[in-house]
């Protein structure tokens, strides 16, 4: 009897403990900026953030990425704000620079505290 009881109070925490990190990850999914959530966007937004900044061929060459793929993403964090673009020539050739403007390290802190607390509160269980 008081194993039974136990048992039951055991799986009644337990089934509390998943029903509150089941609302924190929802929470967080919700809060989660979806402009540099996606995995390239995110790398490009990473890369930038640990450099004054990077030529569209440093980029390109680091995530591994197509021209079109990576010009598709960088115009997208460009419209939102996230990143600054300055085209000139090296010579004949054009050069595309890109940074990271004050809304995108904002937008990145913000992402990586969400993302801390989810796995804060994934650990606690």
């Amino acid at each position: 009897m008081v194993a039974e009881t136990s048992r039951t109070k055991t799986a009644a925490k337990r089934s509390a403990v998943q029903a509150e990190v089941g609302r924190s990850a929802k929470k967080v999914s919700h809060d989660l900026d979806r402009l540099i959530h996606e995995r390239t966007r995110l790398a490009m937004v990473s890369a930038l953030a640990a450099s004054d900044s990077l030529s569209f061929n440093e980029i390109k060459a680091l995530l591994g990425a197509s021209d079109g793929n990576l010009s598709a993403h960088a115009r997208k964090l460009e419209d939102g704000g996230y990143i600054a673009c300055n085209k000139s020539f090296d010579g004949r050739m054009p050069r595309t620079d890109y940074q990271l403007t004050s809304a995108g390290r904002q937008a990145l802190d913000r992402y990586i505290a969400h993302m801390e607390a989810l796995i804060k509160v994934v650990k606690s269980t």
